[in-house]
């Protein structure tokens, strides 16, 4: 069996960490790992990021941006993790279920910008709408999004572990400027004109995320309904293994009133709803931010480059 080299960049970093979990259980990869007292050394990592087949960059965007400097070696496929590269022309956005041809450029290209958590669900959501015409591309969009505190790296970790501190008992909202670092690629790749408006909410649990787009028919094209938006979803996306269309007006759901935002843990997986009445609609989608939101997606995108299994390891 051929085996393949991989090397992160970042690897003491959450992102990181999951990654070298997911390759561990692997015997076509060859992890190659830096010294701890070389993690800083340019020559050192420029020497491993050119010695690899995959290079994982769990840096934060200026980091990555001077690690993709360092790369000299054209065989070498870079992964970035960080917001650094996703609306670049020149690097392949890491989301194979974004369009049919999306798989087709992943595999082509050397660089491949991985998705930020939020933006997979809100994406995932919204660019079938626009594609099949649903929704219009200049509607202003509004989104929420609650998230485990994983999602915030170790300092935040620790700190919601540390215990102590009741004002983090409560969910607690952020990107209050409107200026969180996932919009740009939210627009970017949905097809959407407008920029949309989404306000993030960390709440005290570990990792689950959920995204939540309200839709007005009045706003949305002619005749469309309920039914229209559960099609198109189960349209665009009949055959991907990793995104389930839950059934619409989920039943389970609405039989215990409450929705669970951590189904979805520990998968590489995206589960997509439409609730609705005669009138409106929140369409919403739940995802492991440490999987299919951050590590798993990662892995994924590098499965598909090598033209191996997708879901190997996964």
């Amino acid at each position: 069996m051929k085996k393949f080299r991989a090397f992160v960049d970042g690897q003491e970093g959450t992102t990181g960490l999951r990654i070298h979990e997911y390759l561990a259980q692997r015997d076509d990869i060859e992890v190659l790992r830096i010294d701890a007292d070389k993690r800083k050394d340019a020559t050192e990592r420029a020497r491993l990021l050119n010695a690899a087949d995959v290079a994982f960059l769990c840096l934060p965007d200026a980091a990555a941006r001077e690690a993709a400097a360092l790369v000299t070696n054209p065989s070498t496929c870079l992964i970035d993790a960080s917001t650094a590269h996703r609306t670049l022309s020149t690097w392949a956005f890491g989301l194979p279920e974004l369009a049919p041809d999306q798989r087709d450029r992943i595999r082509a290209s050397k660089r491949i910008a991985n998705p930020g958590c939020h933006a997979t669900a809100f994406i995932l959501l919204l660019r079938p709408l626009v594609d099949a015409g649903l929704v219009p591309a200049a509607l202003p969009v509004t989104a929420t999004s609650i998230t485990g505190y994983s999602g915030g790296g170790k300092k935040m970790i620790e700190q919601y572990e540390a215990g102590g501190d009741a004002s983090l008992d409560s969910p607690r909202p952020y990107g209050l400027t409107l200026a969180h670092k996932h919009v740009p690629e939210m627009q970017a790749h949905t097809g959407l004109t407008a920029r949309p408006i989404f306000m993030p909410i960390v709440g005290k649990f570990y990792k689950g995320l959920s995204v939540h787009v309200p839709l007005d028919f009045s706003q949305l094209a002619p005749g469309t309904i309920a039914e229209k938006l559960h099609a198109a979803f189960a349209t665009r996306y009949a055959g991907e293994r990793f995104i389930r269309v839950m059934p619409l007006r989920d039943p389970d759901t609405l039989e215990h009133g409450f929705f669970d935002v951590q189904a979805c843990n520990d998968t590489n997986r995206v589960d997509i709803f439409v609730f609705a009445n005669e009138t409106q609609a929140i369409v919403m989608a739940r995802l492991d931010n440490l999987g299919k939101g951050a590590s798993g997606a990662a892995v994924q995108a590098m499965n598909v480059h090598l033209g191996l299994d997708e879901g190997l390891g996964l």
